[in-house]
């Protein structure tokens, strides 16, 4: 029950910040709030088994995923605001600021992976699942994986119509969440 109120409440923020695309099926950001939700579900299950048996192969993977997560998700937060020029054209809703980038960032980490923010969050949910692995949370850490994969298609939908055929190379160049493998 104490998880059901904790998932409950923490989910509040999420909704919040997804508010604008919620009902919008062919935004990415309607599928990072399914993954959002599934990564919020890992967590408030698997909290108390956080410092477990620290020295285990498994928790030892578990910190080295969420390290990971952390330096890929401030890189990627790095370099897109980096990658803002002067004043933004883009004018869609269903972005945060620091994604609004006028022109195609392909430095930095962006220079060998695509989204970033996404790996970031897959090696959030993988590392959060190690932390005590039940058939429930492995289901949720694939329905999380399944939703920043469709994230990711989407938000490269997104890109191309935006930076059109220059985004295309870029696809073609790097990976969408893994250097030189995916």
């Amino acid at each position: 029950m104490e998880r059901l109120i904790a998932f409950g409440v923490l989910s509040i923020p999420i909704i919040l910040l997804s508010w604008r695309t919620l009902f919008e099926v062919k935004s990415h950001g309607f599928y990072r709030f399914f993954s959002w939700e599934c990564i919020l579900w890992l967590l408030v299950s698997n909290v108390s088994y956080w410092y477990n048996d620290p020295f285990s192969i498994q928790q030892l993977v578990s910190w080295i995923f969420l390290f990971f997560s952390v330096y890929l998700v401030i890189s990627g937060v790095i370099q897109l605001k980096k990658g803002r020029t002067g004043q933004s054209r883009r004018d869609e809703k269903d972005l945060f600021p620091f994604e609004k980038t006028s022109g195609l960032v392909e430095t930095g980490i962006y220079r060998y992976i695509r989204h970033p923010m996404y790996a970031s969050l897959l090696f959030l949910t993988w590392g959060i699942f190690l932390k005590q692995m039940t058939y429930l949370l492995l289901i949720t850490a694939l329905t999380s994986t399944v939703f920043l994969f469709l994230t990711a298609l989407y938000d490269e939908k997104e890109c191309t119509g935006f930076f059109g055929e220059k985004y295309t190379a870029y696809m073609k160049r790097t990976k969408r969440f893994v250097p030189f493998l995916w």
